[in-house]
């Protein structure tokens, strides 16, 4: 069972009425399935619309060392910046900011047996990874994206 399925039918027997399409229509950009599915490969629809995760170290993204700005891949939002980006050794891209709180949302977590901190684009909800409390400074904080979520513009271009 897929995990939105599983949720909202969790959620309809608790008696919460809130479904996964009511959270989906809070987006400014929105779409169906069928349209997530037929503008994104199945590893990037698994991570960015059903919020998974992709191998570690896998992404192309997670060693390039370019100036520029990183997109969301679902509706092209700037989101991160180059210039926040670290080496943070766990094997996905990682920044100590986005370039501004305003374009990401965050929600809790609660798979795996703890709480995260989940981080996703604010204008279309697709999910980008999460974010830890063992960045570098000025910030303490770590947004270990997947690069599958991400596109990215060279300043150069």
């Amino acid at each position: 069972m897929k995990r939105r399925t599983f949720l909202a039918a969790t959620a309809a027997t608790l008696g919460i009425t809130r479904s996964a399409q009511a959270a989906e229509d809070d987006y400014e950009v929105t779409r169906t399935e069928a349209e997530w599915r037929a503008m994104l490969s199945d590893i990037e629809f698994r991570v960015m619309r059903e919020e998974g995760t992709e191998r570690a170290f896998s992404s192309e993204l997670h060693d390039l060392k370019a100036e520029g700005i990183y997109h969301c891949r679902g509706c092209d939002q700037r989101l991160y910046s180059s210039e926040h980006k670290y080496d943070s050794g766990t094997g996905w891209p990682s920044y100590w900011r986005a370039i501004d709180d305003s374009l990401i949302g965050t929600k809790p977590d609660r798979t795996l047996f703890m709480t995260r901190t989940e981080v996703h684009c604010s204008r279309c909800g697709s999910h980008l990874g999460h974010i830890f409390d063992d960045g570098p400074d000025p910030t303490g904080k770590r947004h270990c994206l997947n690069g599958v979520s991400l596109t990215f513009r060279d300043a150069a271009a």
